[in-house]
C-alpha cells in the first residue's frame, strides 16, 4: 500500500481508495492527485472544531460588540478636502503602477438559470454586455485615464476554469492585452458526513467543492500571483466579486486612503438600507475591526438605532476591498497560524456513492462543506481603513433569477446611474419617482465610469447625439 494511501487509512479515511483496484490507470492518478491534495490534518481539525463543537452562540458575540468607525462620504458629512486629497495620492500610485485589479469569478450562473460561467452573463441594459466585458472597460479606461495598463487577476474554480479563459480569447480580451489578464483557480475542500467522513462523488473522484472567497488569499500565494505583483511593482490590490457591474474595479480615492495609512485591509462600507438587509455588519470586537455576518448579529442589535435615528450597526459589508501585498503573502502562506483565517461550516446537499459504489442524491443537507470568508482577514490586518460609499453608485448585484439583487433590478440601477450622471450635464431626461428613464440607454466606462468623468466625456463631444432608447455611448 503507499504512503497515501496508509495516510488515510490511518485517518478511518480509507474508504477514499476502496474502489481503486478496479479503476483504470487514468482514473487511480486522478484519485491520487485529489487525494494528495487535501490536508487531512485540517480535515480532521475542521471537523473537530465546527461539527462537533457548537462554538459560541450570537449572543454572547454581541456582547463585544460596538460599531466600526468610517470615513464618511462628502455629502454625508465627510471632509470634501479630505476626499480630494485622497483621489489625487491614490492617482499618482496608479500612474506608479502600484494598483492590480483582483475578481473573484469562481461561480457559475446557476441561481440565475444561466448555463456559464457567472461572469459571462450579459447585464447591461442596450448591448447585454457581459459582467466580465464591463469590468474589462473600466479597467481599460482606468489605464488609459492613469497612463499605465493595470493588471487584471482572476480567480476561477474547476468548474468554470476552461470555459472563462475561452471567453476572454474568443472576445480578444476585451481590448486589454493579454498578458494583463492573469488567470488562476481557487483551492478545493471535501465535504464530509456526520461522521467525518470524506464524501466520495464517484469511484474516482472525491467530493469537493471551493474553498470559498477567503481561499482567495490562499490562491493569490499557490498561484504565484503574489510573486508577480512583487516583481511587477504593485504593492496594492483592489478586490471585488464578479456579481456587481456598479463596483469601480481601481478606484483612486478608496486608494488615497489606503495608503498613507500603511494600511493592510481596507474595505468599503454601505450604510444598510433596512435591519435584516443580508449583508455583513463592520463592528469593533474587542478593539479590533471585524464584519459580523448578518446572521450571527442578534435582531436587537441590528434594529438599535442611534440619537439621529440612524441604525447604530449601519456599516454593511459589500466583498468590496484592498489589500497589501505583503498582507497577503503572510495571511495567505499558512505560515503563521496565529495569521490563518478562520473555517465556517455549511450544511449542503451533496450527491456521493455508497460502500457499494451506487450514487445517492439526497433531497436533505447530509454533508458539511467548509469555506473561509475574504472578511475574516480584517482583524489580522494593521492600520485597517474603512470608507463610506454609495448604494447608488457602486452596489447593484446580480445574485437572483428575479425580484432583488437580479438582472432586472440591476439593469434599473444602471439607468438610473445613467440618468443620474445626464442630469448632471444638463442634460433633460424625464424620469419616474425612482429615477428610472422610461427607455433604456447605455453609457460605456471607456466614455465615463462616474459621474465627474461623464460631464466632462459629454461637455467634450462636438456633436451631442439626443439620449433616446437604444442609444449607447462609447
Amino acid at each position: 500500500m503507499s504512503d497515501l494511501r496508509n495516510a488515510y487509512a490511518s485517518r478511518n479515511q480509507d474508504h477514499v481508495f476502496a474502489f481503486a483496484d478496479t479503476l483504470s490507470e487514468a482514473e487511480r492518478i486522478q484519485l491520487d492527485e485529489q487525494a494528495s491534495r487535501i490536508d487531512l490534518d485540517e480535515v480532521e481539525r475542521l471537523y473537530t472544531s465546527l461539527v462537533r463543537s457548537t462554538g459560541e452562540g450570537t449572543e454572547a458575540i454581541a456582547n463585544k460588540l460596538d460599531p466600526a468607525d468610517f470615513i464618511p462620504l462628502p455629502d454625508r458629512g465627510g471632509d470634501p478636502a479630505q476626499w480630494e486629497k485622497a483621489r489625487e495620492t491614490g492617482e499618482r500610485a496608479l500612474r506608479d503602477g502600484r494598483v492590480a485589479a483582483f475578481c473573484v469569478a469562481g461561480g457559475q450562473g446557476t441561481r440565475l438559470g444561466y448555463d456559464g460561467p457567472k461572469g459571462t452573463f450579459p447585464v447591461t441594459p442596450v448591448l447585454g454586455k457581459s459582467l466580465f466585458q464591463v469590468f474589462a472597460e473600466k479597467i481599460l479606461a482606468a489605464g488609459r485615464r492613469y497612463g499605465t495598463a493595470v493588471p487584471w487577476f482572476i480567480m476561477t474554480s474547476q468548474i468554470n476554469h476552461e470555459d472563462t479563459v475561452s471567453f476572454f480569447e474568443e472576445n480578444h480580451f476585451f481590448g486589454l492585452a493579454p498578458d494583463q489578464v492573469r488567470f488562476f483557480s481557487q483551492g478545493l475542500m471535501p465535504a464530509v458526513d456526520d461522521d467525518g467522513k470524506i464524501l466520495m462523488a464517484d469511484r474516482d473522484t472525491i467530493a469537493l467543492s471551493p474553498d470559498g472567497h477567503g481561499g482567495s488569499l490562499r490562491a493569490l500565494v499557490r498561484s504565484g500571483a503574489v510573486a508577480a505583483m512583487e516583481e511587477a511593482g504593485i504593492d496594492c490590490l483592489s478586490y471585488f466579486q464578479v456579481d456587481n457591474p456598479l463596483v469601480t474595479c481601481v478606484d483612486p480615492a478608496f486608494v488615497g486612503f489606503h495608503l498613507p495609512e500603511n494600511s493592510e485591509m481596507s474595505s468599503k462600507a454601505l450604510p444598510k438600507a433596512y435591519p435584516e438587509e443580508k449583508v455583513g455588519v463592520f463592528c469593533r470586537k474587542d478593539g479590533q475591526a471585524v464584519v459580523i455576518e448578518y446572521s450571527d448579529l442578534p435582531q436587537r442589535l441590528a434594529e438599535e438605532r442611534d440619537d439621529q435615528g440612524e441604525l447604530r450597526f449601519r456599516a454593511g459589508s459589500i466583498a468590496i476591498h484592498l489589500f497589501d501585498r505583503e498582507f497577503i503573502r503572510r495571511i495567505g502562506s499558512g505560515e503563521d497560524d496565529s495569521v490563518r483565517l478562520p473555517f465556517h461550516r455549511a450544511q449542503k446537499k451533496v450527491a456521493h456513492i455508497d460502500a457499494s459504489g451506487v450514487l445517492h442524491t439526497p433531497s436533505e443537507p447530509n454533508a458539511w462543506k467548509f469555506e473561509m470568508f475574504v472578511f475574516d482577514a480584517l482583524p489580522f490586518a494593521r492600520n485597517p481603513v474603512i470608507i463610506e460609499t454609495s448604494r447608488e453608485e457602486e452596489f447593484s448585484p446580480v445574485k437572483n433569477a428575479d425580484g432583488k439583487d437580479s438582472p432586472q433590478s440591476s439593469r434599473d440601477d444602471q439607468l438610473r446611474q445613467f440618468a443620474r450622471w445626464a442630469r448632471a450635464a444638463s442634460i433633460g431626461i424625464e424620469t419616474d419617482e425612482t429615477g428610472l428613464p422610461p427607455f433604456a440607454f447605455e453609457v460605456s466606462p471607456l466614455f465615463a465610469e462616474n459621474e465627474e468623468q461623464f460631464v466632462e466625456a459629454w461637455n467634450a463631444l462636438e456633436t451631442k447625439p439626443a439620449l433616446t432608447g437604444g442609444v449607447v455611448l462609447s
